[in-house]
């Protein structure tokens, strides 16, 4: 068996999107699976598109995700440097290799020049939905002598190659996900090869590239099924061994529709940004159409590598579930150190203005303990700051009538005046105090249970829920608990 080598080939025309994550994941985890290598390729053959940084930031994107790959485009000290023996992996650095294949199939009969303008192609369309037809070429210029080509080359006319698809021919090819696929050449478009401004469409520079490059299997989302054929067909007159094909399900929303910016976060970054870690995202987008065999749902990296396999991917579009993937990062972010936890919480309570950076660095344990009475509850790091915002303003305001309702009860008086003849004795809220607090003040008033915490958590947070509360009263310390009490007692007791 060939040594596997698979390639993630995406274009720079925007940030790294989910679905183009989950294409690469799945690449990687198949190549470390079989001890193959994983090749990142770049395809900007389509120049008008491109995005300046976008290729710096797929990169960063995939470092990010934990994603390795063997050979391609890496960036060192803010430039694109390529690594590997089968370069150069950038599509447009690699054009006068295209111009060769291209020559040989005009030469070989297997492809032409094309002269249609934009103008008479969107005519001969135009005429075909009329009729009921699918929209493709017509093969205006197929019959042109090669020769009559050259003299309105020569003459300055502009034209592009197309692949000149026998008639009447089934293309077969088996699809690891799909099974067996047939499909006739008669129902295929004559496919532009080479455009006007010499570079390649992807359907030539990816066979090329492919075959080259010696990449043996060709993991890629299923909207390049139906090019597939046109592909396949480029193997055969080239006389080359055509790769193993894996069209990969599509990542939908929870309607079932493909994924985008109109419906919420597409972008690697979108999710970084919210602080989602690397470990919980790549874990769940894994299983946005495949399962392991035993249906685990939490999965290292390495587990993911050694349980991966193309059998488990599902024909049908892979869901993906924002609220399933809360779960998933809520496990790791319980699972990692509150340390780790602190250090990827303090920008978001910087970017808040709740804390600064020196803050951060003078209070370190304070900002520890901050973050560990939130960690059990958080499904993403950004969501730290509606968390535990309610901390760094005395101004309590109540949640909804209910919390003012049960404030305002007979007790909430006795119980504040408690807490504040305790306070008084003491220089700061330690530990000990916060843990022990609630007790003597039940043997001050007589008050306990709900009908002393209650109003206790109310008067203090504004909220009927959060947080443990010896947690809360040890951070606010006595200075925050008496100027909450005293701003509750004139806006709400008097």
């Amino acid at each position: 068996m060939k040594d596997i080598r698979v390639r993630f080939a995406p274009s720079p025309t925007g940030y790294l999107h989910i679905g183009g994550l989950r294409t690469a994941l799945y690449n990687y985890l198949y190549a470390r699976n079989n001890n193959g290598k994983f090749i990142l390729r770049i395809e900007d053959t389509d120049q008008t598109r491109l995005v300046e940084d976008a290729l710096e930031n797929l990169v960063e994107s995939l470092q990010w995700a934990g994603i390795e790959y063997d050979e391609g485009v890496y960036f060192e000290d803010g430039k694109a440097v390529q690594k590997g023996e089968y370069g150069p992996y950038i599509q447009s650095e690699r054009l006068d290799i295209y111009k060769k294949y291209v020559d040989q199939l005009i030469e070989s009969g297997h492809g032409y020049y094309c002269f249609c303008s934009k103008e008479r192609l969107d005519a001969v369309r135009d005429e075909q939905k009329i009729k009921g037809l699918v929209p493709k070429y017509d093969g205006f210029c197929r019959s042109l002598s090669l020769e009559e080509a050259k003299t309105r080359i020569a003459n300055g006319e502009e034209y592009v190659v197309r692949l000149k698809l026998p008639k009447d021919y089934d293309v077969h090819f088996k699809d690891l996900v799909r099974g067996d696929i047939v499909i006739n050449t008669d129902d295929i478009d004559d496919q532009v090869l080479l455009k006007s401004d010499g570079f390649p469409t992807y359907h030539m520079a990816v066979v090329v590239d492919d075959h080259l490059m010696k990449i043996t299997h060709v993991v890629r989302g299923e909207e390049w099924l139906p090019s597939t054929p046109k592909h396949i067909y480029l193997y055969e007159v080239f006389g080359w061994d055509k790769p193993v094909y894996v069209h990969l399900p599509t990542v939908l929303n929870k309607d079932r529709k493909k994924l985008s910016k109109r419906h919420g976060d597409v972008s690697v970054d979108d999710f970084k940004d919210r602080g989602y870690l690397p470990e919980g995202l790549v874990n769940y987008l894994a299983l946005v159409g495949w399962s392991p065999e035993d249906n685990e749902e939490i999965l290292s990296m390495d587990e993911l590598i050694e349980k991966f396999s193309f059998e488990r991917v599902s024909k049908a579009g892979g869901i993906f579930d924002k609220d399933k993937l809360d779960w998933v990062n809520g496990h790791y972010i319980r699972e990692f150190s509150l340390q780790k936890i602190t250090d990827l919480a303090i920008p978001y309570l910087v970017e808040a203005n709740l804390i600064d950076e020196e803050f951060a660095k003078n209070n370190r344990d304070w900002v520890e303990h901050l973050v560990d009475m939130v960690k059990e509850s958080l499904s993403y790091m950004s969501e730290v700051v509606e968390k535990v915002e309610f901390m760094f303003d005395n101004q309590i305001e109540m949640e909804n009538e209910e919390a003012e309702e049960l404030l305002k009860g007979e007790g909430t008086k006795s119980i504040l005046e408690a807490m504040k003849e305790i306070l008084a004795d003491v220089e700061e809220v330690d530990e000990e105090l916060s843990s022990t607090m609630m007790k003597q003040i039940q043997k001050a008033t007589g008050i306990k249970g709900k009908n002393l915490f209650m109003p206790t958590r109310v008067a203090l947070t504004g909220s009927l829920h959060g947080p443990e509360f010896t947690k809360i009263l040890y951070l606010l310390g006595k200075q925050n608990i008496l100027d909450r009490i005293q701003y509750v007692e004139s806006k709400y007791l008097d």
